[in-house]
């Protein structure tokens, strides 16, 4: 039987159309969409468990995957098929998940599955601005408890004007990349890197993006209405106890609020709430206990929560005793680590990053191979957050998403400021060491400050703020440089770098609806203060990059030569630049300019020496003399009928000099003329058309001896 298929289409007025099609498709699922966009395509499923999961948190997965036949491919390595995700993958997922997530009721608790798939690739489409748009339209075909439908876009800006879901052409032209999650009536994500653009640039960008996601959110209500919206589905959930919320609350208020007061530290404070938490346990006999004791926990939570912002909003004051606008001390130090090639150690408060930066070869470009882009990365930065560094053992079971997500942000605030003709392959590295509140703000400071420790030479240094916000609907309050407690208990989570001069990246997760464009900018203007203080702490320890690498760090030398030498430079089967590289311990690495077709050989080196004894040998190799000039050589090896002479400078650069061509007079022996080891100038001639060999002459650079006149016979 043909499927009836529901289809709706929306025109982003510029000649490209998104359609959204369901009903052909996976009809087990609970909900499943195809989004389309050119020939990109993506099949997007929703499936929810009827049953309470026994946690009390929403155990939602949100998975996106890039298929390789999408593209046309084999997927790489030994096993041909998909295996763990791309950092691009997780990525996109962490973008869904993060708008996704806060419409769940928070009572449910049922194991959820949103599965993204890229099943057709079109180079000229970016799917992960589709990814969003699928998620929603999927639940919205659902019968899931969930708030309002949601999408996302990506907004660029070419030529001064914004553009929704660029290519990645166009978004190479493009000052800003945003992505921008929202509802209807609230923008709830930001996310993307910029070329230090100021504050009122990015809220114009904001808004733009939004007017575009509305009319998707249009459409999707409309496909769900055509298709039949289902009735939202039935689930337990916990009985509250009013009485008992009250009698936690009024136990336990007025203790938070005086705790939260004092301005202690993050462990002080923590025994502290600790201790009246039991007090509040302990009010309790075992009877009520055993009848609403899992209430006991929430209730406390709800009403420490409660005290703490309500100090903030009445008060002005903070967990840690701060101002709204006061960012914790800071104390900075470069150069820590002795064998690497740059470092930095950046702590403000209770957060501290360790940082660490390599140098390299285009070698150790980070490969980049997705159905949807390959490329490479000649910057990349590396994020661990070990779990001592919040004061707890738990698994270890290799890099989270979150891992990748705070490194990829921290990575986009730094990597406009690496000049493109760095020579290098640039491998950032932080260690968060401790943590309270924005360890990826941290690394940032901290990275800023190794690669100028590195003497890479960034345009210039970069900071970053995390901020939050506190607001009960008519009060508010903007927080500099938030804690770890501040950002669960906070109603925004708001981090961005930038320089003096700009905006270089952001990221932001709004939980509350209907955040105004004034108090948004008002954010961002109070962040450009505290960053701008934070720079100040920064290059009072380092003000510019080093003029040079450190000592035993590796040096680099860009060669262009004539593809015609790459040959003679790599050898038979590598033998020559094997050698080279042993004897003088360099790296060598040789590239070909696709544009140019030229070689680009890059010499590595801690030596001076080694270097210098590589730039010979590719001068060897390349030299090449022009017909007619003078060059001096050196005889390397005598001959009956003539002497083998190399270019003094371009050793290894052999010649025959022919008996012929050392003396104007008849030459019997060589060595009457010339001697093993003797320096001489010779005149360079081109190919000898009858010998069909180069051919050079001293004697052409002696006086010719006059002719004898002959005797008259009369």
């Amino acid at each position: 039987m043909i499927p009836k298929v529901f289809k709706e289409v929306i025109d982003l007025g510029d000649g490209r159309e998104i359609s959204i099609e369901s009903g052909k498709l996976a009809k087990q699922a609970h909900g499943s969409v195809v989004v389309q966009m050119g020939k990109t395509m993506l099949l997007c499923t929703v499936v929810s468990n009827y049953k309470q999961s026994d946690v009390d948190f929403l155990p939602l997965t949100v998975d996106y995957r890039e298929k390789f036949a999408a593209a046309g491919r084999y997927p790489g390595g030994f096993f041909k098929r998909e295996a763990r995700p791309s950092d691009g993958e997780v990525l996109t997922m962490r973008l869904v998940d993060r708008v996704l997530r806060p419409l769940f009721p928070k009572d449910y608790h049922a194991e959820t599955q949103v599965m993204i798939q890229l099943m057709s690739h079109d180079e000229e489409v970016m799917p992960d601005a589709l990814a969003g748009l699928a998620a929603s339209a999927a639940i919205q075909l659902s019968d899931f408890p969930f708030e309002c439908a949601i999408s996302e876009a990506r907004v660029a800006r070419i030529d001064g004007e914004f553009v929704i879901n660029p290519s990645r052409e166009q978004l190479a032209q493009s000052d800003i990349d945003m992505m921008i999650g929202a509802s209807a009536d609230s923008v709830m994500m930001v996310e993307g890197e910029m070329d230090e653009i100021s504050e009122e640039e990015m809220a114009d960008a904001i808004k733009f993006a939004h007017e575009a996601i509305k009319v998707q959110i249009a459409a999707q209500l409309r496909l769900a209405e055509a298709f039949g919206k289902k009735e939202v589905r039935e689930y337990e959930t916990a009985e509250g106890n009013e009485e008992l919320e009250k009698r936690i609350h009024d136990m336990a208020y007025d203790k938070c609020y005086a705790i939260a007061k004092q301005g202690t530290s993050k462990a002080e404070r923590g025994n502290a709430f600790a201790e009246v938490k039991e007090e509040v346990k302990a009010s309790f006999t075992e009877e009520e206990m055993e009848e609403f004791g899992h209430l006991v926990g929430g209730y406390y939570r709800k009403a420490e929560k409660e005290a703490v912002r309500e100090l903030t909003l009445s008060e002005g004051v903070r967990l840690d005793g701060r101002k709204t606008d006061e960012i914790r001390p800071i104390w900075c130090e470069v150069d820590y680590l002795p064998s690497t090639h740059g470092s930095s150690i950046f702590t403000r408060g209770e957060t501290q990053a360790l940082a660490t930066v390599t140098l390299g070869t285009s070698r150790d470009a980070n490969k980049i191979d997705m159905p949807s882009y390959e490329g490479e990365e000649n910057f990349y930065l590396h994020y661990n957050f070990p779990p001592f560094c919040t004061g707890e053992a738990r698994p270890l079971r290799g890099t989270s998403r979150r891992e990748v997500g705070h490194g990829n942000l921290a990575q986009r605030g730094l990597k406009g400021m690496i000049p493109e003709d760095c020579p290098y392959t640039v491998r950032l590295v932080s260690e968060v060491l401790e943590s309270n509140g924005s360890s990826s703000m941290a690394t940032v400071c901290a990275g800023t400050m190794a690669l100028m420790d590195a003497g890479v030479q960034i345009t210039r240094p970069v900071s970053g703020i995390a901020m939050g916000l506190i607001s009960d609907g008519d009060r508010y309050a903007v927080l500099s440089d938030i804690l770890g407690d501040e950002d669960h208990l906070g109603d925004m989570d708001f981090k961005v770098t930038g320089t003096s001069e700009g905006i270089t990246a952001c990221q932001m997760d709004i939980k509350i609806k209907g955040l105004s464009y004034e108090i948004l900018v008002k954010a961002l203007q109070q962040a450009r203060a505290g960053r701008l203080h934070i720079l100040d702490k920064i290059t009072e320890t380092i003000a510019t990059p080093a003029e040079d690498v450190k000592p035993h760090s590796p040096k680099m030398i860009t060669r262009v030569i004539a593809n015609e030498y790459i040959g003679a430079l790599i050898g038979p089967g590598g033998k020559v630049i094997q050698e080279l590289q042993k004897e003088t311990g360099c790296t060598i690495v040789i590239n070909e300019d696709p544009v140019t077709e030229e070689g680009i050989v890059e010499i590595l080196g801690t030596s001076p020496e080694g270097i210098a004894m590589v730039e010979a040998k590719i001068d060897s190799i390349t030299f090449k003399p022009v017909v007619g000039n003078s060059y001096e050589v050196k005889v390397i090896k005598m001959l009956d009928f003539g002497a083998v002479v190399e270019y003094t400078e371009a050793p290894g650069n052999e010649v025959l000099l022919h008996v012929s061509e050392l003396a104007w007079e008849r030459t019997e022996n060589v060595s009457d003329v010339v001697n093993m080891g003797d320096i001489l100038e010779v005149k360079y001639f081109g190919i000898d058309s009858r010998t069909r060999k180069e051919k050079v002459s001293r004697k052409a650079l002696l006086p010719r001896p006059e002719r004898k006149e002959r005797p008259n016979k009369d």
